[in-house]
């Protein structure tokens, strides 16, 4: 594989992990209830889901699609049902007040947030997809390994740097205040668009 063609590999990805989805709309609603810390751990979860994802497609994930269409339909429909089910929790809780944590305190929730970041981008079959039909494309049969270990970590890395960045804009103080004085409106906004999201995933 060359470095261009590494290099086009890359940049597919981070594209495709900086555009709005499932991930980065959880990222930014993280960053402004649980702060840096926990946008970090979600990150890394979702870094986690990319790599399975990755993993799977570079091993015959878009074959077996193919051979089983019905497998692949299965799948967005659950993937549709958990992010709704997100949806209606926000929805839901929107007019609970949120405990913020004191100044200074470590905030609450990190592993939390990684198993949080992790179930979300498997329930998600834009990767799966993005993964099977693009980014295996780009890499060449006998590809060496090493070659492949370094794409998987770069997936890694887009993910833990787009939405990293998206929770740490979000966790500034204005953003929080903001977030607290409207708290129920920009939950139920935030639960709205996961629904859409998942019924976009479940049907298209």
């Amino acid at each position: 594989m060359t470095l261009a063609g590494f290099t086009a590999a890359w940049a597919m990805h981070f594209l495709a992990a900086a555009s709005p989805g499932p991930a980065i709309l959880m990222a930014a609603r993280t960053g402004v209830t649980q702060g840096l810390r926990s946008g970090i751990f979600l990150a890394a979860g979702l870094g986690i889901g990319a790599l399975v994802w990755a993993c799977a497609a570079l091993f015959g994930l878009a074959l077996l699609f193919k051979a089983a269409p019905a497998l692949l339909w299965g799948f967005k429909i659950a993937g549709g049902a958990f992010l709704c089910s997100l949806a209606w929790k926000m929805w839901r809780h929107a007019d609970e007040p949120l405990a913020m944590t004191a100044e200074g305190a470590t905030p609450q929730g990190a592993l939390s947030a990684l198993r949080l970041g992790i179930t979300t981008q498997l329930a998600n079959p834009k990767p799966a997809v993005f993964f099977g039909a693009v980014f295996v494309g780009t890499v060449p049969p006998g590809t060496a390994p090493w070659v492949v270990a370094a794409l998987l970590l770069a997936v890694f890395l887009n993910e833990m740097i787009c939405n990293v960045a998206v929770a740490r804009i979000f966790s500034f103080p204005a953003p929080r205040r903001l977030y607290l004085r409207l708290k129920s409106s920009i939950d139920r906004c935030f639960g709205g668009l996961l629904a859409v999201l998942g019924l976009k995933i479940a049907v298209t």
